[in-house]
């Protein structure tokens, strides 16, 4: 099933039978979960150098703090994906929000960095569980042109909540003090996920489908899914940019590589004893799935490094107190809530087009990010940089909604679920080599300026470095909507000419 353009036609399948307010009154249920989840993946970026300094933990510790959770939230996702499309997503609704509550009490209380990893780890397990539910449930909620202003909605709250991430964790901080401040970070998700709850206990329709058919979850694929997803995120999570690392951790690319393949062969096998297997691979057929999913990896791979080595470069060269850092990303915010709004509603219209110019402007801000660092006075450098990434934030919220859109429009809703999180999943795994790339650099140009008398310079360096990464992942990303509106415009000419004859 090719998708010929914007035009083409959504699955022909019912949506939920509710009325138009319930419906809308569940979908901001499920926002609003994952906006809380979404928070996390910025908000403790911040704290980074609190926690490193109150609880004693090195650059590896902090990059798995970080890398960690992104690691968990990727293994699970593309089961729990498949298990919502099988089953109840109301009940995985509940099982993540409750684990994300232990979890997040475990965090707030940790005396030592090891019970924060681990804290963290299995954090991502919860995030794991319910945000494949949140894509899944706008699938079976809405239909066409309803659809798509849900995932306008859906991609404005997303875009708010990543960059208000560093604002909120910079708040905390300053409420707490420099030394618990940061476990403030996470005794807030405790209250907004008890009311997530009971939220989704009284407004979520069921989705439970009524068959005698056991669960079908592929066990050996998901082992060997998740043995190719943690050989390929390994490297880059250990990778700080200090002399230490070990070179050695490179061959786990080859592992990964092996591991891929049995992999494909499994599936393929699995597919044609008439089971049903984990990743549907008759989906990346559809050319929109396919390089929407492209680009939103080589997207998220380059936005939270953006995120974080700014706010690194704003705290450490500069000196910003965490509070401010953070207030930086605000127009970020603002911006892209607007234009998440705006694109899902022009995407219908103009198709392709409107993610491109979106890319442009993130490009544009990467660009005047570094040239504001380098050349403007430190004093001042704040402020530009507030006013470059509201440029960004426009830029980013006509990527994130529409893309979203382009992506699923032909997908059939019953497996909205599992290509959903097979989309989150390069997500993930983008967000943690983005942001390990992006660190490495950063911190390696420091470690190799460390004699240089003038230590603004080193810093200054370090973030050019750190953000070459991020304009090569966008520049990626560019290259894949480029292609992908070539390939719409000719299908769209073709099926003129099929018409007229």
């Amino acid at each position: 099933m090719a998708s010929t353009g914007v035009s083409g036609t959504f699955p022909p399948t019912a949506a939920i039978p509710l009325t138009p307010g319930a419906r809308w009154r569940a979908f901001w249920v499920c926002v609003a979960v994952a906006a809380i989840t979404i928070l996390d993946l910025t908000k403790v970026n911040v704290a980074l150098p609190s926690i490193g300094e109150v609880l004693d933990a090195g650059s590896t510790e902090l990059q798995l703090i970080v890398s960690g959770f992104v690691l968990t939230f990727g293994l699970v996702l593309v089961p729990a994906g498949r298990l919502g499309d099988q089953r109840s997503r109301r009940m995985l609704f509940v099982v993540g929000l409750s684990l994300y509550t232990v979890t997040s009490i475990i965090c707030a209380l940790a005396p030592t960095a090891t019970v924060l990893l681990v804290g963290r780890l299995l954090q991502g397990v919860a995030a794991g569980i319910q945000m494949p539910q949140v894509l899944g449930m706008a699938q079976e909620l809405f239909q066409g042109k309803e659809r798509g202003r849900a995932f306008g909605l859906f991609g404005a709250t997303i875009g708010v909540a990543t960059a208000f991430g560093p604002t909120v964790g910079g708040l905390l901080i300053a409420l707490g003090g420099p030394t618990d401040g940061w476990r403030l970070i996470f005794w807030m998700n405790v209250p907004l996920c008890l009311i997530a709850i009971a939220l989704v206990l009284w407004m979520l329709p069921s989705t439970r489908t009524r068959s005698r058919r056991k669960v079908q979850l592929d066990p050996v694929g998901v082992l060997l899914f998740g043995a190719a997803v943690v050989a390929l995120m390994w490297p880059f999570l250990f990778t700080t940019g200090a002399p230490t690392d070990n070179p050695a951790r490179w061959w786990l690319l080859i592992v990964f590589a092996l591991f891929l393949t049995a992999f494909l062969a499994w599936e393929r096998r699995y597919l044609a004893r008439g089971r049903s297997p984990l990743i549907p691979l008759k989906l990346f057929r559809i050319g929109s799935y396919r390089n929407g999913t492209m680009l939103q990896t080589a997207y998220f791979t380059a936005a939270p490094a953006l995120f974080l080595t700014t706010t690194l470069f704003l705290q450490i060269g500069l000196g910003l107190a965490p509070v401010y850092a953070g207030m930086v990303s605000i127009g970020f915010a603002l911006a892209s809530a607007v234009t998440s709004w705006v694109g899902g509603n022009l995407v219908g219209r103009f198709g392709r087009i409107v993610v491109v110019w979106g890319l442009a402007a993130m490009l544009a801000c990467v660009g005047g990010l570094v040239l504001a660092a380098v050349y403007v006075d430190p004093a001042w450098t704040p402020y530009v940089m507030a006013a470059v990434m509201t440029v960004g934030g426009a830029g980013g919220g006509l990527v994130i909604a529409p893309n979203q859109t382009l992506t699923l429009m032909d997908i059939p809703v019953k497996q909205g679920g599992v290509a959903g999180s097979v989309g989150q999943l390069g997500q993930r795994i983008g967000a943690a080599i983005g942001t390990a790339v992006a660190l490495s650099l950063f911190y390696a140009t420091i470690y190799r300026e460390s004699g240089n008398e003038d230590a603004t310079v080193a810093y200054h360096d370090a973030y050019a470095f750190g953000m070459i990464s991020v304009g090569l992942f966008l520049a990626i990303a560019f290259m894949v909507a480029i292609v992908d509106l070539t390939a719409r415009r000719k299908g769209e000419a073709g099926a003129r000419v099929t018409a007229k004859a």
